[in-house]
């Protein structure tokens, strides 16, 4: 399902206040939020907590009278989940109460995270769309589909789990060389 046909389905949903759309955007965006939260010291019981908070964040933002139906709800959840992860780190006392007017008493903050993470994916997606077609789809197996390198090793018909990982590091590298022409 591509992401257009994500957002659709998953913002008619929650206009009909039914929870299909909290399990398709769990399926679909968990994997980041987890990946940043352990990655930040948090373990997988922060995320889900912090997941959870988000959805519901963004449950109250597509209410907003500012929301648009084109925009990439992939940035929201993630942007709200990083923003929320990182605001929990800062104050270690800090603990997520989720009461009605949460969106609204931290939209300046909430929108800054969620234009930050939209700059990012869209400078990223332009950076992958310069590499070869062969890494783009490596790429996406990988990162966006989160497939483990033996499947990749399958997929892509490697000899060795280590050439696969070679060629992974090869197309990341061919990321950071036009990331840092572009830069220059």
């Amino acid at each position: 399902m591509n992401r257009r046909a994500t957002n659709t389905l998953a913002i008619e949903d929650f206009q009909k206040d039914n929870n299909v759309a909290f399990g398709i955007l769990y399926q679909k965006y968990f994997g980041y939020t987890r990946k940043f939260v352990l990655a930040n010291k948090g373990n997988l019981e922060d995320a889900e907590d912090v997941f959870q908070d988000a959805l519901i964040i963004l449950y109250e933002k597509l209410y907003d009278d500012d929301f648009k139906a084109y925009t990439c709800l992939a940035n929201y959840v993630t942007g709200i989940s990083k923003n929320l992860w990182l605001k929990k780190l800062r104050n270690r006392n800090f603990f997520v109460e989720m009461h009605e007017s949460y969106y609204f008493e931290n939209k300046e903050e909430i929108n800054q995270a969620i234009e930050n993470e939209r700059d990012y994916w869209d400078k990223l997606n332009d950076y992958i769309n310069k590499i070869s077609s062969h890494c783009q789809n490596l790429i996406q197996d990988i990162f966006m589909k989160n497939k483990n390198i033996e499947e990749i090793q399958k997929k892509y018909k490697y000899s060795s789990k280590h050439n696969a990982q070679n060629q992974k590091h090869k197309c990341v590298e061919q990321i950071r060389k036009i990331k840092k022409d572009d830069n220059i």
